[in-house]
């Protein structure tokens, strides 16, 4: 049966709320593919020219090639009746009919999964407060959702690597049309080791605007809740926001500067009765988990064993994230003294840089 799913997928002119239709409807996915005109028809729902589309592309689609194509790809398909497809997706309306997967998605605990959504042009400020609240899962098992966009979902997923978490992206293309292209190399290294990237798309489709509206939907239905971190008005990440509203999932904002635009959503958002989270513990009670941190022991261990001037850093950066230059200015260290400082705290887990630029603390 795989292979007419992977057929279906292949489709490029009809959706999956086509699909769904059909599988419906015949209650098997080989009668669907192989469905004469007639039967289609009677379908209540399915318009003439979403019938023509199909039958038309159904001709020059071979399933056996599709899913040799697949298999030889080293890429991963989860249909819609695999056992491995994610159960909060499937309670959505109108979940993709199957997903492309590459990298690992049973290392990600598909039980505590935080969509993390927000403007592609976010502020810094946003960026640095994001990286400060999810740094406080290092370690854990919750797995972080994005689409890895630019802005706060390139943010969201370099966090996690960054606080050893798995994160998985939901791309609104192939793998061959990865969009934006600048993030690819973080497309490598969550599929190398750090989660996956999955999609609904056939891996050589481009990924074209209405995409990410429709991907959006994905992000959303795979979590148990949604972080906006910023969003204007009318905005993706308020399609996600309102996405996970009508999937009945826990919706959180993060809040932000008021003169700045991005943040028109996340005040409607909270007028709305969005839960408000200035701080890591804040998503823990709006999704009534718990968490132990493998590491902590370990932190606590190192933490103790710190010089003074190690101390003094370490509470500089607990306050706020600063860069290296502004740890001269406030600690009176010499270049190279500070250097050898930050890398200890960094390789001892009690410290991270974001960015390559501002350091954050982990404990």
């Amino acid at each position: 049966m795989e292979k007419y799913w992977c057929a279906f997928a292949k489709l490029t002119k009809t959706g999956s709320v086509f699909v769904n239709l059909l599988y419906k409807y015949f209650g098997s996915i080989e009668l669907a593919w192989h469905a004469e005109i007639c039967d289609l028809y009677k379908i209540p729902g399915l318009r003439k020219n979403q019938i023509s589309c199909f039958i038309e592309e159904r001709n020059k689609i071979n399933p056996d090639e599709c899913l040799e194509y697949i298999m030889k790809r080293g890429i991963k398909f989860i249909n819609f009746e695999d056992k491995a497809y994610p159960y909060l997706l499937k309670q959505i309306d109108n979940p993709p009919i199957g997903l492309f997967v590459l990298g690992d998605l049973t290392k990600c605990n598909l039980e505590k999964t935080l969509a993390v959504v927000g403007s592609r042009r976010a502020s810094e400020n946003a960026k640095i407060t994001l990286n400060k609240i999810l740094s406080d899962f290092a370690g854990t098992d919750i797995c972080i959702i994005s689409g890895l966009a630019e802005g706060i979902d390139t943010a969201a997923h370099k966090s996690a690597i960054e606080n050893n978490m798995k994160t998985i992206g939901v791309i609104g293309g192939g793998f061959d049309k990865l969009y934006p292209k600048s993030n690819i190399q973080l497309f490598n290294k969550i599929i190398n080791g750090y989660g996956a990237v999955i999609s609904e798309y056939w891996p050589d489709e481009d990924a074209l605007s209405w995409h990410f509206p429709v991907r959006n939907r994905i992000v959303s239905g795979l979590a148990k809740g949604v972080l906006v971190a910023e969003a204007a008005i009318k905005s993706g990440a308020m399609i996600t926001a309102r996405l996970a509203i009508e999937q009945n999932k826990e919706l959180m904002c993060i809040p932000g500067l008021i003169s700045n635009p991005n943040t028109e959503g996340i005040y409607k958002l909270l007028k709305e009765g969005a839960a408000l989270v200035v701080n890591s513990q804040d998503i823990l009670d709006a999704l009534n988990w718990e968490i132990i941190k493998e590491t902590n022991g370990i932190q606590n261990e190192n933490t103790n064993q710190l010089t003074n001037q190690e101390k003094l850093i370490l509470e500089y950066i607990k306050k706020d994230s600063l860069t290296f230059d502004e740890l001269i200015i406030k600690t009176n260290l010499n270049i190279n003294d500070l250097m050898v400082i930050l890398t200890k705290l960094e390789l001892e887990g009690i410290i991270s840089q974001l960015n390559g630029e501002r350091y954050t603390a982990l404990v």
